[in-house]
Order: structure tokens, then C-alpha cells, then sequence
């Protein structure tokens, strides 16, 4: 199969990956709920990775704080800063993983920069809306449809301008652009385990630059005593035990990544999509690319996406079609009736991969 959903989840991991999960699971207990040798170790594998993290994105380790997934993060990162009523701005491309714990505490939320691939238009609503006046922002590093970059430092500094407490959404960023918790001045920043970090499913990170409110509440090894979630970090966010295995995999992940070059990987994503782009532009499909873009494309072809998505499988190309659980994104482009049919690469991004999607588009697409 070619895997070319890369956003949804990376696939195909590195070999590595699979084997730091493995170890854990035939040495590792419970992470400070013993002092006995397996729990012992298991408690070095988590202090690895949040070591590791916390190099890869310039933060202090105890600033790392494990989470199931970039969701569980960004509901927590959210909560922590908005109250029902709050005014929050965010990006017109955001993930509902954004846009729905927002609506369910009753922010009251404004759209800035709606138009893609134009970084001038996405600054300029920004600052007009931050100048309004407005409690917290949210905003997403890299859109999950389009591959959108936003200026995500400039949207940083524009929010320490005015003094406005900030969540980035580095779901699709993480792995692949340079994301820094010590240079933004973010509050949080939330991003899975198994996308570009390449570890596996179940696993993800909040980096805090300020002290959450706990979305949990429970066990967390530390002060048994008292009925109150620790107030430090990590504790404070950890409640019940930790997913070791996965931690494990996610470790050997960014190893894989520090190892090989971020850098690098997205120069080989964004060769590809602008090959992609090319050919498919020739044949006459709607292909949304443009400046700033990295390895993800979106395409509409004339036929229902879904079908295309399912003549690709077929072939065994796989793609994802649909709304990509971002409509605000899709209205945004204009594409909110349609949706549209997604080509995401990842770390293995190749000539091979794009010669073969190719190959099949001018079967499912020419029909």
C-alpha cells in the first residue's frame, strides 16, 4: 500500500518504535508507584522522553505533560484559560478539536484570517482582532487540510503585544517545523504522539508555559495525602497511570527524528506535493496550493470525494476524503459542500510514492 494520510496518522513507523514498546512492556511497572526495580524503570523511560521533549522543543522537562492525544491536551490547555463568556479569537482554520470545547464552555469566539495561503491577511486580522480586545487565543501551526503554515511566530508576538494569553495547536507541526515553547511565550502548546513525532497511537504531549487547571482528577504517585491535584508540574496534570509503552514508542520516535533531520524530511513532503500540484493542475483538477505550504495537499476532483477516496483504496493508494473534522477550515476555502480529497506525506516521503498516486489519479480522476 502507499499511505498517503500522513495527517491522520503516521504509518509505517520506524522499526525502532515497535521495539522501545515492546521492552517497556517486558520491563516497566508503574511509574512512581514503587520503588522496586520495574517501577524503577519505568519511571526512567518516562523521565527519558519528557527529556527528550523538552530538548526537542525548548522547555524544561517538567513542562512536559503526557496526555492520550493532542485533543485531551487542547481541551485541557482551553479550559485552563476560558470561562464561559470569554472572548477568544482564533484562526480560520482551526480543528474541531478547537472550535468544540470552545462552544461547549460558551466563549465567545471571533474568526480572524480566513484567507489561504496568504500569511498578510492572516497578521492583519489577527491584529485587529487582539486591538478589539479579547480574553485568550487559539491557533492552529499547520492546517490539517490544506498544509497551511500560519506565521505562527509573528501570531506569537503579536499576542505578547497585547498581552493575550495564547494555546498553539501543533497537531500537524510537531516533527515537522520548529515549534518552541521558550520562544513563543505560549501558554500551552498541544500536539500528538502519533502524527510527525512518529510514536504511536494513544500518546501525545502538552507543553505549559503556565500552570493548568486539571482536567483529571486522581492518583498521581505524589502528595497521596492530600484531596487537592498537586499545584507543580507534571503532577498537576497526570492524574492515573501512564500509558509507559507508548511514552516508550514516542521516545524512540523524536530519537528517529533528531537523528534523521526534521529539516530535511519536510524539503523531501514538499517536493512531492509540488509535483503532485503540477500534474494535477495539467489534468485540470482543482488543487488548492500556494506559499507556505508543507506536505499536505488537497484536491476536489469532479467526482464525490468519498468515491474517488474509496477508487484510490482500490488501488491501494490511501488517501482521506471529507471534511477532515475541520469545517471551519472548509468554509474558509470555500470547500464546506464538497469537501475534498487529501494527499498528506510523511517522514518516507519519495519519488516512488508520487509516481504511483499519480499513476492512479489518471485512472480515478480522468474517468
Amino acid at each position: 500500500m502507499i499511505y498517503l494520510d500522513n495527517g491522520a496518522t503516521s504509518f509505517h513507523k520506524p522499526p525502532e518504535v515497535a521495539q522501545a514498546m515492546l521492552r517497556a512492556m517486558r520491563t516497566c511497572a508503574n511509574p512512581g508507584r514503587g520503588g522496586h526495580r520495574p517501577a524503577m524503570e519505568a519511571a526512567k523511560v518516562v523521565l527519558r522522553c519528557r527529556e527528550r521533549a523538552a530538548q526537542l522543543f525548548q522547555c524544561q522537562p517538567e513542562q512536559v505533560v503526557f496526555t492520550g492525544n493532542c485533543t485531551q491536551g487542547l481541551n485541557t490547555a482551553i479550559r485552563s484559560l476560558v470561562k464561559p463568556g470569554s472572548r477568544v479569537v482564533i484562526s480560520g482554520f482551526e480543528h474541531n478539536a478547537v472550535t468544540r470545547p470552545l462552544h461547549a464552555l460558551g466563549a465567545r469566539v471571533s474568526v480572524a484570517g480566513r484567507k489561504l495561503f496568504s500569511p498578510e491577511d492572516t497578521l492583519e486580522c489577527w491584529e485587529t482582532a487582539l486591538k478589539k480586545g479579547v480574553d485568550a487565543a487559539v491557533f492552529t501551526h499547520m492546517s490539517n487540510v490544506f498544509g497551511y503554515i500560519l506565521p505562527m511566530q509573528e501570531m506569537a508576538a503579536l499576542c505578547r503585544q497585547y498581552g493575550v494569553p495564547f494555546v498553539i495547536d501543533a497537531a500537524q507541526s510537531a516533527g515537522v517545523l520548529p515549534v518552541s515553547l521558550e520562544e513563543t511565550g505560549a501558554a500551552y502548546i498541544a500536539m500528538p504522539g502519533h502524527k510527525g513525532l512518529l510514536g504511536p497511537q494513544g500518546t501525545g504531549l502538552l507543553l505549559c508555559g503556565q500552570m493548568p487547571e486539571p482536567l483529571l482528577y486522581g492518583g498521581t504517585g505524589s502528595l497521596s495525602a492530600c484531596r487537592e491535584m498537586p499545584d507543580f508540574l507534571p503532577d498537576r496534570g497526570e492524574a492515573g497511570t501512564l500509558n509507559v509503552p507508548g511514552i516508550a514508542g514516542l521516545e524512540a520516535g523524536m530519537a528517529w527524528l533528531q537523528e534523521k533531520g526534521q529539516s530535511q524530511i519536510l524539503a523531501r513532503q514538499k517536493k512531492q506535493v509540488t509535483v503532485c500540484t503540477d500534474v494535477l493542475t495539467r489534468m485540470g483538477v482543482r488543487v488548492f496550493s500556494g506559499p507556505c505550504q508543507s506536505g499536505t495537499l488537497s484536491i476536489v476532483p469532479s467526482m464525490d470525494c468519498e468515491e474517488a477516496a474509496a477508487e484510490f483504496s482500490r488501488r491501494g493508494i490511501a488517501l482521506r476524503a471529507g471534511l477532515h473534522c475541520a469545517p471551519l477550515a472548509h468554509e474558509s476555502a470555500g470547500t464546506h459542500q464538497t469537501g475534498t480529497l487529501r494527499i498528506s506525506f510523511g517522514h518516507d516521503a519519495c519519488p516512488m510514492q508520487t509516481a504511483r498516486f499519480l499513476e492512479a489519479a489518471k485512472e480515478v480522476l480522468q474517468k
